[in-house]
Order: C-alpha cells, then sequence, then structure tokens
C-alpha cells in the first residue's frame, strides 16, 4: 500500500510498508449521533495534531497475536471513548471544529519495517520516532492505532489524534484505560470511565478579560512575520541520580519548606543554560501547567478523567546577564513563584472568556508565549500526567513519549519532560531548541542531560519479553 516512513539510518533507507488500514467500530450499539461542541479551551490548540508513541522489545508474542489483543479491544475502549470513533468536522454556520460522534470508527493501521529497533537513532526524534507515525487514511479521523512491526521481533504502538479533541493527559487516559481492559479482559473500572461533558468550562456573560490573558489573533502575514530560525531535534535522558543532584543545589539548606522540587530545579538548570546561548539582552522562560491539578472550582473526580483540553501557560521574562549571575536556588525560587503565583480559577476563565468574545472572527490565535516574539523563548512542559501504562499483555514498553505536530512555524524553543518507563525516577526529554542551546546542555561538564541510545532502553540485545497472553 506505500511507504509508511522512510528513516535514515546508517546512510540506508528504512522503509516501513502499509500493510492494511481498517476502520473499528465502538462495540456499544447503544450509542446515538449526535455532534459534541469542543470548549473554548479546545480552540486554543486546534492547529495542532499530536501522538502517543510507545517502542515495545523483542517479545515471544508473533506480531499476528499483538495485532489481534489491540483489534479485539478496540470496540470496547471505544464505547466509553466514543468521540475518538467520530469525525473530525467544520460547524456549517461558525466554521468553527465540533465532534460528529456517529461511530464510523477509529482507524487502526497495521505496517511492517525492515531494520531492527536496536539499529535506530534515538537522540534525536527526527531520525526515528517522528518517522513511525503513518499520515490519517482520511483527514478528519478522530483516533489512528499504527502497529509497526520491526525485524528485531520488537514493534511500536502509535495513538494519533487531534489536538482539538483532546490533550495530552487526556491521550494518556485513553492508553492506560486500554491497557487496563486488555489484562482484565472486563469492563473499565469506574475511576477510569472519561468525563466528556465540555460544559464545565462555560463563557460568562458578558464575558470579562484582562490584557494577560496572553491569547493573541495570529495576522493573516503570520508566517511571513515569524523570523526563519533553525532548531535541532534531540532526545535525551537524565538519570534520578543527576536530578536529585540538581535538587540539592537549586535549594538552600537553611529552607526545607521552599526546597525546589524536580521540575523546579531543571527548569533553573536550563533557564541557565538558556541564557548563556542566548544572541539578545532577554530571554523568556514558559511553562505548560495542566489545570487538571490547579483548578478548584471544579470537581476533583470530573477533572481527573476529563477529555478535552485544560492547558495553559504562565511566562517569565528576565535580563540574560540577571540569569547568569543570580545563584541556582534564586533561579529555582523564580520558578516556582511564576507557576505558583497565578490564580488559575481566575485565568481559565479569562481564557473561556477571550475565546468567546474572539471565536467568532474565524481566525487561528494562539498563546502568545509560543510565538516567541520579542526575545528567546524556551517552553518548558513537565508531561508528569502523561503517566502511560503501557503493558497490553506483552510487557512494558522500552519508552513510551509524546510528539506533538504544529501546522504552523511557531518561533519559540521547547522541552517536554516525560517520566521513565522503569520507575527508577529517571527522565527522557524531547527538545526542539536552537543549536546554541543544545550544544550549551551537551558539552556541560558534568552532563545532566544525555542523548538517548538504544543501549539505555534495552534495546541492542534485548532479552525476550514474556507475554501473558
Amino acid at each position: 500500500m506505500g511507504l509508511l516512513a522512510t528513516i535514515n539510518n546508517n546512510d540506508e533507507d528504512l522503509r516501513v510498508r502499509v500493510l492494511s488500514r481498517r476502520l473499528i467500530k465502538a462495540s456499544d450499539s447503544s450509542l446515538k449521533p449526535h455532534v459534541l461542541a469542543v470548549s473554548n479551551l479546545d480552540l486554543v490548540l486546534q492547529y495542532m495534531h499530536h501522538s502517543a508513541v510507545c517502542i515495545y522489545p523483542p517479545t515471544t508474542t508473533h506480531f499476528d497475536d499483538v495485532v489481534a489483543v489491540f483489534e479485539s479491544g478496540l470496540p470496547s475502549l471505544l464505547s466509553p471513548f466514543y468521540p475518538f470513533a467520530g469525525r473530525m468536522a467544520a460547524n456549517p454556520s461558525s466554521g468553527l471544529p465540533e465532534v460528529h460522534c456517529n461511530n464510523q470508527g477509529a482507524e487502526l493501521v497495521i505496517g511492517e519495517a525492515g531494520v531492527s529497533l536496536g539499529s535506530l537513532d534515538y537522540s534525536t526524534m527526527t531520525a526515528s520516532l517522528r518517522k513511525m507515525p503513518v499520515p490519517y487514511g482520511e483527514d478528519d479521523l478522530a483516533l489512528s492505532v499504527q502497529l509497526v512491526s520491526f525485524a528485531c521481533g520488537g514493534f511500536a504502538v502509535v495513538w494519533r489524534t487531534n489536538h482539538v479533541l483532546a490533550d495530552g493527559s487526556a491521550l494518556a487516559l485513553l492508553v492506560r484505560a486500554w491497557a487496563e481492559l486488555a489484562r482484565n479482559s472486563s469492563r473499565l473500572p469506574a475511576g477510569s470511565w472519561p468525563h466528556h461533558d465540555r460544559s464545565i468550562f462555560r463563557p460568562r456573560s458578558p464575558p470579562s478579560y484582562s490584557a494577560s490573558s496572553m491569547l493573541t489573533i495570529l495576522p493573516d502575514d503570520y508566517e511571513q512575520r515569524v523570523p526563519q530560525i533553525s532548531f535541532v531535534e534531540r532526545l535525551y535522558r537524565i538519570e534520578a541520580s543527576d536530578i536529585a543532584s540538581l535538587q540539592r543545589k537549586a535549594s538552600y539548606d537553611d529552607d526545607k519548606l521552599k526546597r525546589a522540587t524536580r521540575v523546579q530545579a531543571i527548569s533553573a538548570y536550563l533557564w541557565k543554560a538558556h541564557a548563556a546561548a542566548a544572541d539578545h539582552t532577554r530571554c523568556r522562560m514558559a511553562w505548560r501547567v495542566n489545570g487538571r491539578w490547579q483548578l478548584t472550582t471544579n470537581t476533583p473526580a470530573a477533572m481527573q478523567n476529563y477529555v478535552g483540553n485544560v492547558l495553559t501557560m504562565t511566562v517569565r521574562e528576565a535580563g540574560v546577564q540577571e540569569v547568569m549571575r543570580m545563584p541556582l536556588p534564586d533561579v529555582a525560587a523564580m520558578v516556582r513563584d511564576t507557576i505558583t503565583g497565578l490564580s488559575y480559577d481566575h485565568h481559565f476563565q479569562e481564557l473561556v472568556d477571550w475565546v468567546e468574545d474572539h471565536k467568532a472572527t474565524n481566525k487561528r490565535f494562539a498563546e502568545m508565549a509560543i510565538l516567541g516574539l520579542g526575545c528567546p523563548t524556551l517552553r518548558v512542559s513537565a508531561m508528569s500526567s502523561f503517566q502511560l501504562d503501557s503493558d497490553f499483555g506483552f510487557g512494558r514498553a522500552a519508552l513510551g513519549i509524546g510528539l506533538t505536530t504544529s501546522m504552523v512555524r511557531l518561533g519559540s524553543g521547547s522541552v517536554q519532560i516525560f517520566p521513565g518507563l522503569g520507575n527508577d525516577g529517571s527522565w527522557i526529554v524531547s527538545a526542539l531548541v536552537w543549536p546554541r542551546l543544545a550544544a550549551q546542555l551537551e558539552n556541560a561538564n558534568p552532563c545532566i542531560l544525555k542523548p538517548l541510545t538504544a543501549a539505555d532502553l534495552g534495546l541492542l540485545a534485548p532479552q525476550l519479553q514474556r507475554s501473558r497472553i
């Protein structure tokens, strides 16, 4: 059926063939066709697609049996996660996106690769993970699940969706729920059921917001106005011991109550590196915040399993020389104050109201922080809620990570932090940064962010994982 991806591997092109595509419908016959209106928060990231990717080392399970597990489990999963069996559409009156929940089915793609997982270069996603997802068979699909076998006996699983439908936490919830169903062969536990009610994010009448809402309409010539920036893409591993060491260095011994968290410590480290590599007098940091754990105006149960977008950014700008002179604990304190100093209930309500007041323009809009205008901006997303339960009955994944693809050119760097799958406290870091910043991080002494390798993932000569299916 054609090429799924092409990867440059030791001067040889890795060709992955798509063997089949099929649509899988939800098993619940009582589902009635309806339209799911998206919330105003969903509209902020409507120009992005994203994926969850898991890589599995060789297993005693035959790949056909792996396919059978996913194919047989998908109908049961799609019943509670029914919007993912629908289609993305534009409202005929407003032109705004909406989800047609008509059970047309999610896409299941089967592919094969001709190389081993251990031969891939994991230090950059461009040479490995970004080549695994397949283009949608239909542009309006809500979910595409893609299984790719490798010559070594390992395989990869990709879950692709539109950011309008779900953010990273919601996509991770879907993966965890599917793993529970696969292992237990029973109904989904009540605590894992998704919450689809977007009406919990209602605008006020009339909408009210301040200039600090941090959203802006993208001008028609935005692509031409954003400077052409050359970024490099990297995948790093941070050992748990290095994170603990950073925490100690980023904390004052006499202030036990304000000991830097792991995220605050690495953020302070990144801010100093960002300042040292910047070709500007000022630099900006921005942190992606998951509102599920910050909002107090909605019930915790509804927010924990909410399927949609509950994301925002908090931003701080400072002089390059100021950041470079500051002790690491003071930079960590600046990070902490920036993240915790925002009134999130008020802030999210302002975001909802701002979008309500501007969505009739049918223009693209975005958070100003991601545009990177004015001075170099580095975005940090600590994906602690992206906890992937990756065991579907044939062993845990060697790597689980999220991928985001923007449909507009952005002018800011990005660092995404994912928990390692070995429960050892390590982190996997995905970075899209300026070459000078990459060099600053990789040439540091001691080096904290080390390029990720196949050996780190146990893929060079892995032991066969025993299947329980």
